[in-house]
């Protein structure tokens, strides 16, 4: 192990291994999304069903476009608004990731977080990251490793601890794909926000 936790845990995720990590909102579960089985081992550790997608985050816009092609119109408006920050955008899923991050659904809800260990973490892996909350299913969500002691405690989990995250709203999920732009999950960034961010 090196002295660099962020760098350690990004070679862990390069060897399908997966990471709790602090989030703007929640503490998170990150694995390489191309991946089959590291994806297969955050539904596990979560008891999830599959068919179920899984979110992203990523370091920068730049590393979100790397993945899905150049954001346009609503969407680009929306990143260039409320990036870094909780607001996911519903993209088309590229090839490149494992079915079962989209759950059959061909799209993927990618933020770029406004947490920097998170970012850091996507940076240091160069891609974005699955970063569904790290909690059993049907649980609340963790703002702290008190609550994702289980979780933290499996072989295949390194941890990422920074400290107690603001908790709150989860991110809020927009599809701006479509006309109008529909709101897939109210959350930290309030859909009057999100539609005056379009129409402005």
């Amino acid at each position: 192990m090196s002295s660099d936790p962020v760098r350690d845990a990004a070679d862990w995720i390069r060897h399908g291994g997966v990471v709790v990590f602090p989030t703007e909102t929640f503490y998170g579960l990150a694995v390489d999304p191309r991946q089959p089985d590291a994806v297969a081992a955050v539904f596990d550790l979560k008891g999830r069903p599959t068919g179920m997608a899984l979110p992203l985050v990523a370091s920068s816009l730049g590393q979100v476009e790397n993945l899905v092609g150049t954001l346009r119109g609503a969407n680009a408006r929306l990143a260039a608004d409320f990036w870094p920050g909780p607001l996911s955008l519903v993209l088309d899923a590229p090839a490149s990731i494992a079915p079962a991050v989209h759950g059959g659904t061909q799209t993927v809800a990618v933020r770029v977080p406004a947490h920097p260990m998170a970012r850091a973490l996507a940076e240091a892996c160069g891609h974005p990251l699955t970063a569904t909350s790290a909690n059993r299913s049907g649980e609340p969500p963790a703002e702290d490793l008190a609550g994702i002691t289980v979780i933290a405690a499996d072989r295949r989990v390194v941890v990422l601890d920074g400290g107690r995250t603001p908790g709150g709203a989860p991110s809020t999920i927009v599809d701006a794909r479509v006309t109008p732009v529909r709101i897939i999950r109210n959350g930290a960034v309030p859909s009057d926000r999100v539609l005056r961010s379009i129409h402005e």
